[in-house]
């Protein structure tokens, strides 16, 4: 069976490939430092067991899960006892708490070993991600046909509603991604990001005019120069939050 190690410290990763020396029904045919490169390598290289920390450079273990298209046995290792929870909500094949024993680790490989089955590259369980979607947002991970990218919240202008699809504008361009405008919205930090439309979530910190347009209805000018879309609803919220 194949296997991917994503942990960023080397002490780790050598004591997981110690740990695996003596399984000759395992191949490690990957170790990653980071969450960004781990996403590509799995989606790329498609393994059946992936050994996964939480605390990651660039992506953590939770954001890289929101990435995959394929559904390997996760093994979540991390040395933070907060995410077990979490980590078992996912649908993990199990957790590793830092440290651990061999005889430990041998038990969550043989689970995970039982669980590969015809099935282990099935599509991403729906319910996986949508866990994986819930956590409050710092940041906001895209996946396309170019690769992934990382955008930061201060650099959103704003996001609008694409039927299932959300579009983000920011200052790198635009990007598509698959969640729904009231998800997103109850991730987002709601002292600078505002439902202004049905449509519409602005970046109050990007508004640059607020002007009449019909009947109870506004025109929002971003600092971009774009214009947005803003209700009564919304324009009742910008003044509570921008105190005007």
């Amino acid at each position: 069976m194949k296997l991917i190690i994503v942990e960023d410290e080397q002490p780790a990763r050598d004591l997981l490939k110690h740990y695996l020396a003596f399984d000759e029904t395992i191949e490690i045919i990957g170790e990653y430092a980071d969450g960004f490169s781990g996403a590509l390598a799995i989606n790329r290289d498609k393994p059946d067991i992936v050994l996964l920390d939480i605390q990651l450079p660039k992506l953590n273990g939770f954001e890289l899960l929101e990435l995959l298209d394929l559904s390997p046995q996760i093994i979540f290792t991390t040395a933070y006892d907060e995410y077990a929870i979490k980590a078992f909500e996912l649908n993990a094949t199990d957790y590793l708490l830092k440290p651990f024993s061999k005889e430990r680790f041998t038990q969550a490989v043989q689970r995970a070993k039982e669980k590969v089955g015809n099935d282990k590259h099935q599509e991403v369980n729906v319910s996986v991600k949508a866990i994986a979607s819930e956590m409050p947002l710092n940041r906001v991970v895209v996946k396309d046909s170019k690769g992934i990218h990382i955008i930061a919240m201060n650099d959103i202008f704003y996001i609008e509603a694409q039927d299932d699809y959300i579009m983000i504008y920011c200052t790198q361009g635009r990007y598509m991604k698959k969640q729904t405008m009231k998800n997103i919205e109850q991730r987002l930090n709601p002292m600078q990001f505002v439902r202004v439309h049905r449509s519409y979530i602005a970046n109050v910190l990007e508004i640059d005019k607020l002007e009449p347009y019909e009947k109870d209805s506004y025109i929002a000018t971003i600092k971009n120069g774009e214009t947005i879309k803003v209700s009564a609803s919304g324009y009742k919220l910008l003044r509570e939050q921008l105190d005007f």
